[in-house]
């Protein structure tokens, strides 16, 4: 299947008459066809949406009976070379019952009928006035036009030729019940549930729906797609406001126009490897007692232009209030995570190399909020800003500015002359600037700390953030080494945010200037030698966009995506800001560094986890380090399946 797991689903609301079911029949079938037309798999109808909802006692009558009949048939026949699976609903006779069912299509045929399991009979509903409920005797099978159709609760319709696409189905009122018929469906595999609705609008009734609608979703891990009737109805108690939404585990993916006066129809491209790789990750979708038959279906499959937002940075929520929300939660986990640790240890001190940059400050704020929670004196907060060769004046000027405005004891302690050292001894020419250049005075840095540490009976706090873990982007017993690591579930591309709302949020107007001077510096390890003025070793030179990386690392370690699918998803995210060959490039270097640095990630430090998406060896990531990195590539990234599609 070449649309990488992608369905695209369909909610179909008809502006239709009471009991008129020539003509609703007309509107169906014509959207049927839209659908298809659109490259749906699948279209959702609302309950008896060939007769409408609200037909009353009409609903007895030989006339609506037979001619939803006759109408369902015709149905069929106009769509029968329409490769879609098409649900509408109707009221059908079985065993001297009526039953309000849905109906479901597909290629000319009719491939079951799935009766409502629950009748509501409170308020404005009374339903067990015309129709009965599932736990009525009546037969699995009935005959429309001479052909023996499944009739039950207990059907399953999958693709054939995309079997993890499977259909449950169930109506309005079985989704309000304690244990609706849809879980039971995800229990025996369906991975898209279906729900023909004709639920009235309140005052609050369609917030209280979507809510419903969408930890069904989450709880089942699924596609959800439902659909109530639209304006034509009758209003004589009641009014419908043509209410439909599209979810996949719990995200909604689109919804309605309510009450608008004619036909319209919703798309949603539900990701079904997703949901498949969820419940295999979750593991707590077990068996269910009930029996379901599965009956098979036919759909197109064609490629599809992706449609749903694709975020490019999946780690960042897109609304303000809630990456407010967000960023205040994560530094609350990030401080009460550190205030513990230091609470394990009496008397124990904090010591934290400080740099200027992004990462470490982020590091700094997080332990003075950890101190303040404790009510310790800011002074048992060791900060050591660290100058070496590559040292700029701008960023240890943020450093110096940004303790002293705190209080917290600080200490300057330059590495050259220990680095110069370790160059005459090694007998490494300090000109070459390489791994060995850098790594000597990274460890240096984590040499003075862990002293200093033992001189102030303190713990050496980590400032290496996610992103940097994943690639391998530390040097191991230097900056990969610590007591506590604060910022060691939090990616690259969110510790801006995080330090921006710290400085709009915590502290004063002061420290917000600082903390603005260090969001505008480049992010650099400055290892390499500088004038003082300008920085000349840009981390994402070498490695690539942090951007770029975050998004290949959430949906590798949260989704379990294959290379291609991620670059896929890369190309919809990023629009033209990246080219083809630019992705390609730079997702196969992910790759690459990341399976080549899981040794480092081994032994990592411990600290709090903010997200789903963490690297913790002992608990989220388990890795073999002789792990195979050529399945991946040649899966993802061989220059014929990959790098320029």
């Amino acid at each position: 299947m070449q649309n990488y797991g992608f369905v695209r689903t369909a909610a179909a609301i008809p502006f239709g008459k009471v009991a008129g079911i020539e003509y609703n029949k007309k509107q169906i079938i014509s959207m049927i066809k839209e659908a298809s037309a659109n490259k749906s798999s699948i279209v959702i109808f609302p309950e008896l949406s060939i007769t409408s909802y609200t037909c009353s006692d009409l609903f007895q009558q030989s006339s609506i009976i037979q001619g939803s009949i006759k109408a369902l048939l015709d149905i069929a026949l106009l769509t029968k070379n329409i490769p879609i699976l098409s649900i509408v609903g109707l009221p059908i006779i079985n065993n001297n019952q009526l039953f309000n069912c849905a109906a479901v299509i597909n290629k000319g045929n009719i491939l079951g009928i799935i009766p409502k399991s629950y009748i509501p009979g409170y308020r404005e509903f009374y339903e067990p006035r015309w129709f009965s409920g599932i736990e009525s005797e009546h037969s699995d099978k009935i005959y429309v036009d001479n052909k023996e159709i499944p009739f039950g609760d207990d059907i399953l319709f999958i693709d054939k030729n995309f079997r993890d696409l499977k259909i449950g189905i169930e109506i309005c009122e079985d989704l309000w019940v304690p244990i609706p018929p849809s879980s039971l469906q995800a229990l025996a595999g369906a991975t898209i549930l279906c729900n023909l609705s004709a639920s009235n609008v309140l005052v609050g009734k369609s917030d209280y729906r979507r809510e419903i609608v969408k930890n069904q979703s989450s709880r089942c891990f699924a596609g959800y797609i439902y659909v109530s009737t639209g304006m034509g109805e009758s209003t004589t108690d009641v009014v419908f406001d043509a209410d439909a939404t599209i979810v996949e585990n719990g995200i909604i993916l689109c919804e309605s126009k309510r009450f608008e006066r004619s036909n319209q129809i919703i798309y949603g491209d539900i990701d079904i490897e997703r949901l498949v790789i969820e419940r295999i990750r979750q593991n707590n979708l077990c068996s269910t007692d009930k029996t379901f038959r599965y009956i098979e279906f036919e759909s197109a499959h064609e490629n599809i232009d992706i449609q749903r937002n694709i975020s490019a940075y999946p780690f960042i929520p897109d609304k303000k209030d809630k990456l407010d929300d967000r960023c205040k939660e994560i530094f609350n986990i990030q401080s009460a995570g550190l205030v513990r640790r230091l609470e394990s240890i009496p008397d124990i001190k904090a010591v934290i190399g400080v740099s200027g940059g992004l990462d470490s400050t982020l590091a700094l704020l997080v332990t003075i909020k950890a101190f303040i929670l404790l009510k310790r004196d800011l002074k048992d907060i060791i900060a050591i800003t660290m100058p070496g060769f590559g040292t700029t004046d701008q960023t240890y000027r943020n450093a110096v500015k940004l303790c002293k405005i705190f209080g917290v004891s600080f200490r300057e302690i330059e590495i050259k002359e220990i680095s110069n050292l370790m160059f005459k001894k090694m007998k490494h020419d300090p000109d070459i600037y390489d791994s060995v250049y850098e790594n000597i005075q990274a460890r240096a840095r984590t040499y003075i700390l862990m002293t200093a540490a033992n001189q102030h009976k303190g713990l050496v706090l980590g400032t290496g953030d996610l992103s940097e873990i994943a690639l391998g982007w530390a040097t191991y017993n230097g900056d990969h080494i610590s007591m506590y690591n604060v910022n060691s579930s939090v990616p690259k591309t969110l510790v801006k945010f995080l330090v921006k709302w710290v400085s709009n949020n915590e502290f004063n107007e002061e420290t917000k200037k600082i903390l603005t001077d260090i969001l505008d510096q480049p992010i650099s390890p400055e290892l390499l030698p500088s004038d003082g003025k300008n920085i000349t070793q840009l981390t994402e030179e070498q490695i690539g966009p942090y951007e770029l990386h975050d998004f290949f690392l959430y949906y590798f370690l949260r989704f379990g995506f294959s290379a291609k699918k991620i670059n896929f998803l890369a190309k919809k995210a990023f629009g033209e800001k990246y080219d083809k060959k630019t992705i390609a490039h730079w997702l196969k270097i992910f790759f690459k560094r990341f399976f080549a640095n899981q040794w480092k990630r081994d032994c990592m430090p411990a600290g709090p986890k903010i997200g789903s998406v963490d690297l913790s060896p002992r608990g989220t990531w388990r890795m073999p380090t002789e792990a195979e990195i050529e399945t991946f590539l040649d899966k993802g990234t061989s220059k014929n399946s990959f790098s320029s599609s």
